[in-house]
């Protein structure tokens, strides 16, 4: 099978009328998930005294949030309407790489914020000293760079090999999935996936349990009200990571790990987790738990209030 060819989305097939059901949860999920991470985003602009280190990081992450869903539900609810659910082989891999790189940099900006918050807590005379405007900065943009680099030489080695099959039995397309359909040898392309998971998911993963570690134990040796107010910065931090990596954990043990036959609900399910379920409750956890970005949003949303 020459390179250009299209592959075949499987699981989009034989939905019958039930593809309309699907259209309709799939379509108010993305509006759900747009306007609840715009509304963080734009409060956050607006809003003058929001202009810190750990709320730039929130509309980060809510950004990357935008970004990666914008990759996977436009293309599978227009599937969904669609007769043909074929993809070629570079749109395929742009997907891959837009979806992953939202992955990765998941994790990245999660690292940032648990370091900011160990700074903010263990050194608090110092903190504006080490989390500086251009730290902050230079840090974003070094680590949402990084994974899409990687990813891009990646998709750019998995349309160089010679494929000898077009189905693949996702909703959307999975790198790993494409490698497996290659008739050539893919260790290049392997240690290439091996490396992007060191560096974008063990290192970052490393890093954030350590700085959580380290605020733990600086809160143990601290006042009650030093240990509330602490805690409470940080805990929705911890909730959105346990979210997204629970998610994820799915989606990569049911890829790669899981042999069994699961139901194709079920299968759909785990494998769409990281980019539904993270998405449409971050935007929620933070504006629950940090009380300057719920005022703003509700002033968005009611300006006579």
């Amino acid at each position: 099978m020459e390179n250009g060819t299209y592959f075949y989305l499987m699981l989009f097939e034989n939905l019958g009328y039930i593809r309309y059901a699907f259209f309709g949860l799939g379509f108010t999920l993305y509006c759900a998930i747009m306007l609840f991470n715009v509304l963080i985003m734009l409060a956050i602009f607006l809003e003058r005294t929001l202009h810190q280190p750990m709320y730039i990081l929130i509309s980060c992450l809510s950004f990357n949030s935008v970004f990666g869903t914008a990759g996977f539900f436009p293309r599978a609810l227009t599937d969904l309407l669609s007769d043909t659910h074929s993809i070629s082989l570079e749109a395929c891999v742009l997907q891959s790489v837009v979806i992953f790189t939202y992955a990765a940099n998941e994790y990245t900006i999660l690292m940032l914020m648990a370091f900011d918050r160990f700074a903010a807590i263990s050194k608090p005379l110092q903190y504006h000293n080490i989390i500086t405007p251009r730290f902050l900065i230079v840090s974003v943009g070094i680590n949402v760079a990084y994974p899409m680099i990687l990813l891009s030489i990646v998709g750019l080695l998995s349309t160089q090999l010679k494929m000898c099959g077009n189905k693949l039995f996702k909703v959307y397309c999975h790198n790993y999935e494409v490698v497996k359909l290659s008739c050539e040898s893919t260790i290049i392309n392997n240690v290439f996936g091996l490396l992007i998971l060191i560096t974008t998911v063990v290192i970052p993963l490393s890093l954030i349990l350590y700085s959580y570690v380290k605020i733990i134990i600086v809160c143990q040796r601290s006042s009650s009200q030093f240990k509330g107010k602490a805690y409470q910065t940080c805990i929705p931090h911890i909730v959105v990571l346990l979210n997204f990596s629970i998610a994820l954990i799915s989606e990569v043990t049911l890829s790669r790990v899981v042999t069994l036959e699961l139901p194709l609900w079920l299968s759909v399910f785990f494998s769409l987790g990281f980019l539904i379920i993270p998405p449409i409750l971050n935007p929620l956890v933070y504006a629950l738990n940090l009380p300057d970005i719920r005022k703003k949003i509700i002033c968005l949303i009611n300006p006579s209030r």
